[in-house]
């Protein structure tokens, strides 16, 4: 499913133009869809009335077709303009004709009439702004959000239907006005905002409907960005023939852990494997390998000389490199902790990684791996120089390092910053968090519709690296890879949320629920999250 920024829905809609589509032909059907949610919100009843609301622009227009709709199958409707419509309107004439209650902002000094209707009504539909957010609300509108926002407030508040985007959500960035009001559904037209996969946007568009507006699907072939959804990853997972054996599914090479999180190593591993990599080889310091083997009999160990419970550095990264001719993926970070001898170590492993592995379909970087790059002059450019595909996974606060910027400045427009990250390092980056953004470096982006607190806990990171890690060398393409692991990463954590609850839910728990999602993107059906056999884990804890 695509998803767009305005500048991209402007320009899908002026090649519609081109193909033969109007802009007016296009508002028709954006007004009817409107006005098939809204009559069935009221239970298709004549009594129950509906108010709306009516912005200056397009969206304005489109809640006026919705209402002329309405009107002709014999519901209760109001409609209060922000500003008065021109005599000659085309879609505002209609509702004049009917005789429909209207009142403007002007006509309803204080907005009483409006908190009255409002109140009388069981339906809002947002009409207001759509995309057309731009700048501050202030003033009028600011005035009549208040009043909406008094009659959501209430007992029995009427429901709230968004067109577009709530009045106030930024439709590239989902950065919402504080004069937003949460809405219970939005219809999106044509295709998804940007915004409403983004937080706080995601939250305050309640039900996201999509809905088609006409627009040729000529119009749209090149759009760049969409949706991480079931149908578009199931394309992508590889087919797994019978008579296949390990090597035909690839080697997965994970170098992580150190005494202070060992666990991060196992949750790596592990998920490396379940992803359904044929061979995963657990490449931590010495000191950590009987600590780890005991949970993880399925995997080969290859020790790495260390010190101080960490890997001793240069001599460490020689061993690792020695390691890998036959490797087809290498994880390079997960709790390896953040030391002198460790950052040689990284820095080392990446000096060496075209020489030492030079047939490699991939390289995830990671964690502490990340905060050592993060920490290099020029880091954008060294990445850039490695000729090994690269897949960077960074949460928000790393994201900030590797920017030199805050958190809140990574925040504010994610998808954008991941995309810039690609393109400036050549890479492919993961920018986890609430609705996670994959970009990479030819500009397409992929964005998880997802936000669950269950991932909000340590080690769950190092479960995605792992996923990322064995879908590569099982042949998948670095963006392809990334994008696949988070659907997978989500879904596991949507199960084991049902199973156990968001706040009860730990990272190993995911373990043991992507084999039943990876199963169903493979076609077959899954016991569930519920099922006595669907969240079985155990072992050691985790660096986050």
């Amino acid at each position: 499913m695509k998803v767009v920024t305005v500048a991209q829905m402007r320009a899908v809609e002026e090649e519609a133009g081109r193909l033969g589509v109007s802009e007016r032909a296009l508002m028709e059907e954006a007004g009817l869809a409107a006005a098939q949610e809204a009559w069935m919100a009221v239970g298709a009843s004549e009594e129950r009335g509906i108010i709306v609301l009516v912005g200056p622009g397009n969206n304005g227009g489109d809640g006026l077709v919705a209402a002329r709709h309405l009107v002709g199958w014999g519901a209760s409707v109001a409609v209060y303009l922000l500003t008065p419509r021109a005599a000659d309107d085309e879609v505002w004439r209609p509702i004049v004709e009917a005789e429909v209650p209207t009142s403007t902002v002007e006509d309803d000094p204080g907005l009483e009439r409006l908190a009255r209707w409002l109140g009388e009504s069981s339906c809002i539909v947002d009409a207001l702004l759509g995309t057309g957010t731009s700048r501050p609300i202030e003033g009028d509108l600011a005035a009549m959000l208040a009043r909406v926002a008094e009659a959501r407030a209430a007992t029995a508040p009427p429901r709230l239907i968004a067109l577009d985007l709530p009045t106030g959500v930024d439709p590239d960035t989902g950065r919402a006005d504080p004069s937003t009001v949460r809405a219970d559904q939005t219809v999106a037209f044509g295709f998804r905002k940007v915004g409403l996969l983004q937080s706080p946007g995601r939250a305050l568009a309640g039900d996201v409907v999509t809905v088609d507006i006409g627009i040729p699907r000529e119009a749209s072939a090149d759009l760049p960005y969409e949706e991480i959804d079931f149908r578009t990853i199931q394309a992508l997972i590889p087919p797994r023939p019978d008579d296949g054996h390990k090597g035909t599914f690839g080697r997965a090479v994970i170098a992580a852990g150190s005494r202070k999180y060992p666990g991060a190593a196992r949750l790596a591993a592990e998920a490396a494997a379940r992803s359904g990599a044929g061979l995963v080889q657990l490449a931590a310091p010495a000191v950590v390998q009987p600590l780890v083997a005991p949970a993880l009999p399925d995997v080969i160990h290859e020790p790495l000389p260390s010190a101080a419970g960490a890997m001793r550095g240069s001599e460490a990264a020689r061993a690792l490199l020695r390691a890998l001719p036959e490797a087809d993926a290498l994880l390079l970070g997960p709790g390896l902790s953040l030391t002198p001898p460790v950052e040689e170590f990284v820095r080392s492993v990446l000096a060496g990684l075209a020489a030492a592995a030079p047939h490699l379909r991939g390289l995830v970087i990671d964690a502490d791996a990340l905060n050592v790059v993060a920490a290099t002059a020029g880091w954008a450019d060294l990445l850039a120089a490695l000729e090994v595909p690269r897949v960077l996974t960074p949460h928000p606060g790393e994201m900030a390092r590797l920017l030199g910027a805050t958190t809140a400045e990574v925040q504010a427009d994610r998808l954008g910053v991941a995309l810039m990250q690609a393109r400036r390092s050549g890479s492919v980056v993961v920018l986890k968090g609430a609705c996670t953004v994959v970009a990479a470096p030819d500009g397409r982006v992929r964005i998880s519709s997802t936000a669950n607190s269950m991932l909000a806990t340590g080690g769950t990171g190092d479960v995605l690296a792992g996923l990322i890690t064995g879908l590569i060398a099982q042949g998948l393409e670095a963006f392809d890879a990334a994008s696949a692991a988070v659907y997978i990463h989500a879904e596991a954590a949507r199960h084991v949320s049902e199973s156990v609850g968001a706040a009860g839910g730990l990272a190993q728990d995911l373990l043991g629920q992507l084999g039943p999602v990876r199963r169903l993107l493979d076609g077959g059906s899954t016991l569930g999250a519920s099922s006595p056999f669907g969240a079985m884990g155990g072992g050691l804890g985790a660096g986050g």
